[in-house]
């Protein structure tokens, strides 16, 4: 009796220590994708980088990198969600390396719109309501499918009113979609936190579809982050 109690201890805790290293695997990639955005944003993010290679800030004219800088990563995060089975782990790495600079030369306009010290006061609510809705979705034994479903939906909407307030430019528009995706990113990170927990006590998994999970999972969660802190700061940043 006293061996089957250990036995099934000893599981319980290669399980647990499985698990671990899953979650941390996923937050070095996420931590990861958000340095390489931070630096290259806040290297390039002042007016001459700017005007040179994103818009002209006395017309307002748009230059390709812009284009290149926004929606290339839309593309990019169709890729690796879509075809995760048909790429390798280091094709998925390439990809998720390449939407991280590509974003942080899109970000560098954060730098000349908002004050330095909003952008880092934002930041730091972002890391903390991020944090407590990672540790929520992780903790909960509350089944948060069905949120996740219908808060992925409403994200693709966002997703489509956000290219086309790209070229309206209506504030409405723009502010209604900050407080929906306050909403939106803090819920789909519960809901992630919770499926990528059920992921990593899959004993079903091989180690190769695992290494590319925490890499979609680390993707997914940096997605969040960065919209979630746009939005937050589109709501309470502090313009120059």
């Amino acid at each position: 009796m006293n061996e089957l109690i250990d036995n099934n201890y000893n599981e319980e805790a290669l399980d647990k220590d499985i698990a671990r290293k899953f979650i941390s695997k996923v937050y070095a990639y996420m931590f990861g994708g958000l340095l390489v955005t931070g630096v290259i944003a806040y290297s390039y993010g002042n007016i001459s980088f700017v005007e040179e290679y994103l818009f002209d800030l006395t017309t307002g004219k748009q230059k390709p990198l812009l284009y290149v800088a926004l929606f290339a990563p839309l593309g990019i995060s169709m890729l690796l969600n879509f075809l995760i089975d048909r790429l390798s782990f280091v094709a998925m790495f390439g990809l998720f390396a390449l939407y991280s600079i590509l974003l942080g030369f899109g970000l560098t306009t954060i730098f000349i719109v908002y004050s330095g010290s909003s952008i880092g006061a934002v930041f730091g609510v972002t890391a903390i309501t991020f944090g407590i809705m990672a540790i929520a979705g992780y903790t909960t034994t509350v089944d948060l499918t069905k949120m996740g479903g219908i808060l992925s939906m409403i994200f693709v909407g966002m997703i489509v009113a956000s290219v086309v307030n790209f070229f309206m430019n209506s504030d409405t528009m723009g502010y209604i979609l900050s407080i929906l995706g306050v909403v939106v990113f803090t819920g789909l990170t519960a809901y992630h936190m919770q499926r990528l927990k059920q992921m990593a006590y899959d004993s079903q998994l091989s180690e190769d579809q695992k290494n590319k999970l925490a890499l979609l999972g680390g993707f997914t969660l940096y997605v969040l982050f960065i919209n979630l802190f746009l939005s937050l700061l589109r709501l309470f940043g502090s313009r120059d």
